[in-house]
């Protein structure tokens, strides 16, 4: 094995282990007995449950992810991807042709492999939970749909980045990286007003107490937005959020008809107030703009390394190109995906922190924001006492106790 097959499996291993170690550690602090702040929401029938379920989740999360991880090691030491790119090789497509077919076959047989860990957790583990809602009609048509969009949207932007890549041009990596960061904004102008409608039914909030507090908070802090929606959130499970869509003045606001049905008109005020606190902060366009930029050292790295015949020799090709060049890159370029996923969950959780502080100081108050983010976490079952170690690794919002105590110092302060 050479330096590339190295760096690639040091990685995976060590991913993986560094990770079960964190999910160990995690499971270690789990006990009877609710942490202070939350005695008045739990009694301890309920607590015991929220900390099965975070057992039960971690479990099989492991076995996920251990299955995954074996799956694409034989596949990778029997020479499956030289296998498979000498049949798609074989059908005489061209290049590009080929190369979308190579990608679509990994990335469907991807998906083939976790549909029974997905039909699992969503028909036994949250069912077992009280989570699911979700048919057997519905989970099919979501992932058929899922299916359709990516060939629909995959297709096109794969295409273009190939020719790109096979330029002779020595700055063709340049101009696919403009064209990738222009499509993928596109899509998110698109995303909330024809793919997201595929899979959410949204209805306008009617007239009523809780669309006028809405109203009058955001007439209050200068934001502008188009009409309120309820989304039909629980066809698929009992979990609550809210979140925008749209962009400048045609910004809506979406509200998941469970967290409506869950929280009273204040509490909901205040999820929005946290969630406008995102918007006024800028922390949209910043995390974005350090999205692009990352982009662009993938882009020019990628343009480096796929000219690598070590790269290739790794997973035991008989011969290069582009589109399987881009598969191994993706892995090469994992261990610096994992750090800046790292410091980007860093600044999320900073991002949070901002958002409560905005959201207390607009409302004057904190205990209804503290009060809708305890009853999110006793409906969830969510875990109050996670490890640091798996804070650091995979949170991208600081644990509930830590938001909770900092927005009662900057309630108190207020008073």
């Amino acid at each position: 094995m050479n330096i590339f097959g190295v760096i690639i499996l040091a990685t995976l291993v060590g991913k993986f282990l560094l990770d079960m170690i964190a999910l160990w550690l995690n499971l270690r602090l789990l006990n009877a007995h609710a942490p202070s702040q939350f005695s008045d929401l739990y009694d301890p029938e309920q607590y015991a449950r929220s900390q099965e379920y975070t057992r039960v989740t971690t479990r099989f999360h492991v076995k996920e992810t251990t299955f995954h991880l074996a799956v694409f090691l034989i596949f990778w030491f029997v020479g499956g991807f030289n296998w498979l790119d000498q049949i798609v090789r074989s059908w005489g497509y061209g290049s590009i042709a080929s190369g979308i077919c190579y990608i679509f076959l990994l990335g469907f047989a991807g998906g083939l492999l976790s549909l029974p860990f997905d039909f699992y957790k969503t028909f036994v583990i949250e069912e077992e939970f009280g989570f699911n809602r979700t048919t057997l009609r519905i989970f099919i048509l979501d992932r058929l749909k899922g299916l359709l969009i990516a060939i629909l949207l995959g297709v096109p932007l794969l295409a273009v980045l190939l020719s790109f890549f096979e330029s002779s041009e020595d700055l063709a990596w340049l101009y696919a990286w403009f064209f990738a960061t222009a499509y993928i904004l596109f899509v998110q102008f698109i995303y909330p007003v024809w793919i997201m409608p595929l899979f959410l039914k949204f209805t306008p909030l009617t007239d009523g107490d809780l669309k006028q507090a809405i109203k009058d908070y955001a007439a209050s802090v200068g934001f502008a937005f188009k009409d309120v929606y309820v989304v039909d959130a629980s066809k698929r499970s009992s979990k609550a959020n809210a979140f925008f869509i749209g962009f400048g003045k045609n910004k809506r606001i979406a509200l998941f008809d469970t967290l409506v049905e869950q929280q009273t008109v204040p509490e909901v005020v205040a999820v929005l107030a946290h969630e406008i606190g995102h918007y006024q902060k800028k922390h949209v366009p910043i995390m974005m703009a350090v999205g692009i930029l990352q982009s662009f050292v993938l882009f020019y790295l990628m343009s480096v390394f796929l000219s690598s015949p070590g790269l290739y020799e790794a997973f035991h090709m008989d011969q290069r190109s582009i589109y399987a060049g881009l598969v191994f890159f993706g892995m090469l370029y994992e261990p610096i995906s994992f750090v800046s996923s790292i410091v980007m969950n860093v600044v999320s959780r900073r991002n949070e922190l901002q958002a409560d502080q905005y959201a207390v100081s607009t409302l004057g108050d904190a205990q209804n924001l503290i009060s809708a983010l305890k009853k999110l976490s006793v409906k969830n079952l969510s875990n109050l006492t996670p490890h640091p170690l798996h804070v650091f690794l995979n949170y991208s919002h600081p644990p509930l106790a830590q938001r909770i105590e900092r927005m009662d110092r900057m309630g108190r302060a207020q008073t």
